[in-house]
């Protein structure tokens, strides 16, 4: 039955609503970043451009690296973002956009995050890069979709170990896709452990300016968190809606995050523009080889 057109939203010319993307404009590998112009610092490697677009925040490229055809593409900050640019992605390579119905041959992506974290343990130091093993969403976003891709035990443990507000979205726990992670465990300078999702900056992230928060002790509860030896080590703000959405759409994702501050020491990173540019690299060489 086809997708109602108030549900799958095209423009005049036939490409996805928010992101101005035809299926033909974008790889299986596609690198999501945060900030539009770090979209040009990735591409910048890479031996050609063949294809670029923008609309709103997210800007598009499409080329090659060492032979390997990829696409990056900003997202802009926060997990409702994501919820835009995983769907619409996903539309472009499983659903057939003029008869509007799902096609019956699935096809794979591959989501690499290339970001900026802080990190909330001592041993996440500054410009380390953070792979991460899961996602703990405390966003509420996959509870909007039927799911049973939760890392149970793990969520199970966590939600038994927070005390905050019952206000708040129940958290959860996504692992990241397992033939990703391999291209990075034996990395010096990559550690694991699992990243931290909030619905913001400030107060989410139990950061206080002016306003006191909810649960004062959010963050010291985070980092005495253990699970089997893995705990948070960092806090962002996209990788368990990239990991629920991937893993319920059947695509790999992994999330790479440049620590560029430390919140246990609170200090920040003498050069995070070094940092990032460090893990684009190492990022690009390990996608070329997958």
């Amino acid at each position: 039955m086809p997708i109602a057109s108030s549900e799958l939203i095209l423009n005049p010319g036939g490409s996805i609503y928010h992101l101005n993307l035809k299926p033909e404009d974008i790889s299986d590998i596609i690198i999501t970043v945060g900030d539009q112009d770090r979209v040009a610092k990735v591409t910048s490697y890479f031996d050609e451009v063949i294809f670029e677009t923008q609309k709103r925040e997210f800007k598009t490229q499409t080329g090659f690296y060492k032979g390997r055809k990829m696409t990056v593409i900003s997202t802009g900050i926060g997990i409702d973002n994501i919820d835009i640019v995983i769907n619409e992605l996903d539309a472009l390579v499983n659903i057939d956009l003029e008869t509007r119905e799902i096609k019956p041959k699935h096809q794979k992506l591959n989501f690499i995050r290339i970001g900026t974290s802080g990190g909330i343990q001592p041993h996440a130091e500054l410009d380390k890069f953070v792979m991460s093993e899961a996602g703990v969403g405390f966003d509420g976003l996959l509870h909007y979709y039927k799911n049973d891709i939760l890392n149970k035990q793990a969520t199970e443990a966590l939600c038994e170990h927070l005390k905050i507000s019952s206000k708040k979205p129940q958290p959860y726990i996504v692992n990241g896709d397992a033939e990703l992670i391999n291209l990075f465990k034996s990395e010096e300078n990559v550690i694991s452990g699992f990243t931290g999702t909030n619905l913001g900056f400030y107060g989410p992230q139990g950061r206080t300016l002016r306003l006191e928060t909810q649960d004062p002790t959010f963050i010291d509860q985070l980092v005495d968190f253990d699970f089997n030896g893995k705990t948070i080590t960092n806090l962002e703000m996209e990788t368990s809606a990239i990991y629920g959405l991937a893993k319920l759409l059947g695509h790999g994702a992994l999330s790479m995050n440049a620590i560029i501050a430390n919140r246990s020491t609170g200090n920040f990173s003498k050069n995070p523009k070094a940092a990032v540019d460090s893990l684009i690299q190492l990022t690009l060489n390990k996608l070329a080889k997958f």
